[in-house]
């Protein structure tokens, strides 16, 4: 057989309802010279028979079954069996528009460095209250490296069921690993550290289902502290390395304070505007107004607020005293 050009990573666990939807969604891509790895995760329903039917029916297709054993391990059985040079992912209960691997080859094509690729999305299904409406439209506004690399430490910047990533940098940083955090928002950690260059297409090339079962609402992985455990082990190895303690948290509010609870080594103060915090101790750290902080270039601010236009208002004070994002302050919420 000769070697495809993609190779579709696919863990299945239960998925009958969407899995065939999700398939031809493959099926029917502009771009055909692929292959679709399924692994079932150890499925009771009828996900393993509608994957031997499309076995049968698309030698493109390969299926590998397992006992139960979890989406990280799933996803690295797929990658170990993985042929092609480039890597891509598909979530059993997504749609992919038709052309998004063609969208995403091209830009392979023309950006030789390009390490990762997604695409934006549309949301669509039940759960999606105005949370998820308002992470859609942030993560669709990130296209370019440089805003993905503004904003890395906000949130993923790519959704992990558009991946699309060179397999060279896939193996460079480890794959897949499992440290008990979202294993999507690691792997693109340890890419954006290795010096990964990160793209999307202008379109909507995937259709991202929500519904109240998906592990990112389900799994204690991917709640909001194991994220905030993610993003302080990257903050310390690839921002704060050579600041040591001299970094400041804007943010007193309640988002902040859960960040003051968890540090490791404490800020060297707490910004906050509002009057009644200011000269308080909040967490054994004490609160200081904007004024008071030191020249750009001289510590690393760490903000960490979750008020509503409150990141356009911290722009707002700090771009004309000389700051620069992300040199001098980076958003961590």
């Amino acid at each position: 057989m000769s070697t495809p050009r993609i190779s579709i990573l696919m863990p299945v666990h239960n998925a009958e309802d969407t899995l065939v939807e999700a398939i031809e969604s493959i099926c029917v891509q502009t771009f055909s010279d692929w292959e679709l790895i399924i692994v079932d995760d150890g499925s009771s329903d009828a996900s393993r028979e509608i994957l031997h039917t499309y076995e049968k029916r698309d030698s493109r297709i390969c299926g590998i079954t397992r006992e139960r054993c979890g989406i990280v391990e799933a996803l690295m059985t797929a990658a170990s069996a993985a042929r092609a040079p480039l890597l891509a992912r598909m979530d059993a209960d997504d749609i992919s528009v038709a052309m998004r691997l063609e969208s995403q080859i091209t830009l392979f094509d023309h950006i030789p460095d390009l390490a990762l690729c997604g695409t934006r999305v549309r949301m669509f299904g039940t759960s999606l209250g105005s949370g998820r409406k308002r992470y859609a439209s942030w993560i669709n506004s990130l296209v370019s490296h440089t805003d993905m690399d503004r904003e890395i430490f906000v949130e993923c910047p790519v959704p992990h069921p558009t991946f699309m990533m060179s397999r060279d940098q896939y193996d460079a940083v480890g794959g897949y690993c499992d440290c008990g955090w979202p294993e999507d928002y690691d792997l693109v950690f340890r890419i954006w550290q290795y010096g990964g260059v990160f793209a999307k297409p202008d379109p909507v090339l995937l259709h991202w289902r929500s519904h109240p079962s998906q592990l990112s609402m389900s799994d204690a992985r991917y709640s909001e502290k194991s994220f905030r455990s993610l993003k302080r082990h990257f903050l310390h190895t690839a921002v704060l390395h050579d600041a040591g303690q001299n970094f400041y948290q804007w943010g007193a509010g309640e988002v902040g304070k859960r960040w003051l609870r968890e540090w490791p080594q404490l800020p060297r103060a707490v910004v906050d505007i509002n009057p009644r915090k200011i000269g308080r101790i909040i967490h054994d750290v004490p609160v200081i107004p904007p004024e008071n902080l030191p020249p750009p270039g001289e510590s690393i601010i760490l903000v960490a607020v979750g008020t509503p236009g409150a990141r356009d208002d911290i722009r707002a004070r700090l771009y004309p005293k000389g700051y620069q994002e992300p040199e001098h302050f980076r958003f961590i919420a």
